[in-house]
């Protein structure tokens, strides 16, 4: 899976008949920052999502696996719409586990050998 932003949409009046009913978007990946990666998919959409919208993309079998599109031939599909992200960037994370790893490692120094 990843996250991405709906840029803009399909249309094809003529299309495999599996696919018949199911709105094709254009979705941009972007990292947690929701900057632009260069990654571009063409997604079948299952909940409404919109231009403009931060969405969640599940790509290969794992796209297939909603009952909305099961048997069709897609390899991505728009599964959420975005609320909001929560998350720590890498540099809090690496100086929480120093914290914790410290005390750790002292401790064992000072256990006696078996």
């Amino acid at each position: 899976m990843f996250l991405g932003r709906v840029i803009g949409t399909v249309w094809a009046t003529r299309k495999e008949e599996r696919l018949e009913g199911l709105k094709l978007l254009i979705v941009r990946e972007v990292d947690l920052e929701l900057k632009p990666r260069s990654n571009v998919v063409i997604a079948a959409d299952i909940v409404q999502a919109g231009v403009g919208e931060v969405v969640l993309v599940s790509t290969g079998s794992a796209a297939r696996q909603a009952p909305q599109v099961e048997k069709r031939p897609i390899d991505a599909l728009v599964m959420a719409v975005v609320d909001n992200l929560s998350f720590q960037d890498l540099g809090a994370l690496e100086q929480e586990y120093q914290a914790r790893r410290e005390p750790i490692l002292s401790a064992l120094d000072r256990q006696p050998e078996l």
